[in-house]
């Protein structure tokens, strides 16, 4: 096996593998076939065509109560809708009283761009052209008033802060109606983007009042039109769903010819972009019925709970979560399991995961996240540091054997048959392993991609600074400064290290260095800053490996 070679096809595999996940990023994959739905004890399985209302859909059993007249009898009430404001420390949030359904949340310590600090990332909406609430309701079966989504609720003011001396804020909305009362409490705690959500059901009417909870994802579908100059585009956008296992991307155009059907105990379901999520989370001890649809402009995702009686004179308590705001993975654990997955760092999770853990704790310690990649590239060079020199070696002694490999060349230029026969002597009699070389190459790749991923999908790095002009390690150079100093390094490596005999091998390996340096002019400064690094390092190893070799042959 040629060395050279070997390298090359080692780096234009990375390069492919990451081009692979990109698109794999890009394109969801197909919904599946739907499974069984719940059976007529379990709860909800018939859910309708996605429309405007998009309640789900009734029990087997009552299925001859349309959802069209339930909605007539929850939306003829005469009060107004009203929006209630709530702020906390790291949440802007609007309710309606419609229904109880947030349908406007702003993120005030994340900016949409550093040059506007005053512009927050915004999440949900009401604005019909980009739509995009979090819905939530009660259905009775059995044809009686309901605090579905179209409910209109009363809450005891229209503003809630939470201040500077709680830490938690309590907003509770009241619904009653046919000897029904529901109470629907959202408490928010300081510093976290996890929402609770409470159900108090009374029932002071005389006969047994049986419903099942809803909870439910609405939002308008936008295409995004991918580039390679906004990393931000890389990121798979739209409707996700956890099983309690395992989490699926939904195509939202799939979904308009194969709708999504399924039962999952301890799942939940997201409207997933870039850094950022809305999920909604039920109790983990039923079975919900999972309903995904589009209808050409809206996706709708529903998560409904079995069927649950409240006795007269009796109540009824129900817990669900919602999560609104960044893929903070510390907060996304505590708020479900399988959250974090969401933070999608591909195939290669299985070492990206332990990677942003190492990465995490060295941060907390200088803070810095640009220093923090510096130490943890230093820290995977000692790991391998052993590998690394016992390859050093055998191309410190493959570059003395340069002149010769040369002469040899010349000799057998007429017969590349005898010019193998004789080159394998020579590496057998010098104890030469011409493939060593390309052994920390390989081992390098894994790491690469990634990082690749740490850096791109961890919301912890986006606009982290370093110093000077990196203002955003999540973002590519703007002076495209890194990659200059990157490709330098790369031909000073080179040049430590023996050149191929091949003539056009030598002219490849040449301009490679010009390429990686095109190449990664758009790649995120941080993961610029971990190969320049990296090949930093390398070159003061082979440097003192060519200083001990050439002095043990002396």
């Amino acid at each position: 096996m040629d060395n050279v070679r070997v390298i090359l096809w080692a780096v234009f595999a990375s390069l492919l593998w990451i081009s692979i996940t990109t698109y794999q990023q890009q394109n969801a994959p197909q919904v599946p076939d739907a499974p069984t739905a719940l059976t007529t004890e379990d709860g909800p399985d018939n859910l309708p065509a996605v429309d405007d209302g998009a309640l789900p859909g009734m029990p087997a059993t009552n299925a001859d109560i349309s959802d069209s007249a339930t909605t007539v009898a929850t939306t003829s009430a005469p009060a107004k809708d009203k929006v209630i404001a709530v702020t906390t420390d790291v949440l802007n949030i609007e309710i309606s009283t419609r229904g109880g359904t947030l349908i406007n949340a702003l993120l005030p310590t994340y900016p949409v761009d550093k040059d506007n600090p005053d512009i927050p990332i915004q999440l949900l909406n009401n604005d019909p052209e980009t739509l995009y609430l979090l819905r939530s309701g009660l259905r009775s079966t059995e044809g009686r008033p309901e605090a579905t989504h179209h409910a209109v609720f009363t809450s005891a003011a229209e503003r809630f802060e939470l201040g500077e001396t709680k830490d938690e804020l309590v907003v509770p909305l009241v619904w009653e109606e046919g000897g029904i009362r529901v109470t629907k409490t959202y408490t928010f705690v300081r510093g976290s983007y996890a929402v609770n959500l409470d159900y108090k059901i009374e029932n002071t009417s005389s006969e047994p009042y049986s419903m099942f909870n809803y909870l439910q994802l609405h939002r308008a579908y936008i295409p995004v039109e991918r580039s390679m100059f906004n990393v931000d585009t890389y990121s798979f956008d739209g409707p996700v769903v956890y099983d309690g296992e395992a989490y699926e991307k939904l195509d939202a155009e799939d979904l308009q010819e194969s709708p999504l059907t399924a039962n999952y105990t301890g799942g939940w379901l997201a409207a997933i972009q870039h850094h950022f999520l809305s999920a909604a989370v039920p109790s983990n001890e039923a079975t919900y019925a999972y309903k995904a649809g589009f209808d050409g402009r809206i996706y709708t995702v529903t998560a409904s709970s079995p069927v649950q009686v409240v006795a007269p004179g009796s109540s009824a308590d129900i817990s669900a979560k919602f999560f609104i705001g960044p893929k903070l993975q510390e907060q996304l654990a505590e708020t479900a399991d399988g959250l974090p997955l969401t933070v999608d760092y591909g195939i290669l999770a299985v070492l990206a995961q332990p990677l942003f853990w190492v990465l995490q704790q060295v941060q907390k310690i200088v803070v810095n996240w640009g220093w923090t990649i510096i130490i943890v590239t230093f820290l995977i060079k000692l790991v391998f540091y052993k590998l690394t020199q016992a390859s050093g070696r055998s191309m410190a002694k493959m570059r003395k054997l340069q002149p010769r490999l040369k002469a040899l060349q010349e000799r057998y230029k007429d017969d590349r048959q005898a010019m193998s026969a004789a080159l394998m002597e020579m590496y057998k009699k010098e104890k030469v392993n011409p493939a060593a070389g390309c052994l920390p190459m390989l081992v390098q790749i894994p790491f690469f991609i990634a990082f690749y991923w740490v850096l791109l999908e961890s919301v912890e790095m986006r606009q982290a600074p370093f110093m000077l002009w990196i203002t955003d390690l999540s973002s590519r150079d703007p002076y495209f400064v890194l990659p200059l100093l990157m490709g330098g390094a790369m031909f000073i490596q080179q040049k430590l290290n023996p050149a191929p005999p091949d003539p056009v091998q030598a002219k490849v390996m040449a301009i490679l260095p010009l390429v990686f340096t095109v190449f990664f002019a758009f790649f995120p400064a941080g993961l610029v800053l971990y190969w320049l690094t990296n090949s930093v390092l390398s070159i003061l190893q082979q440097w003192n490996i060519n200083r001990v070799v050439a002095a043990e042959a002396a």
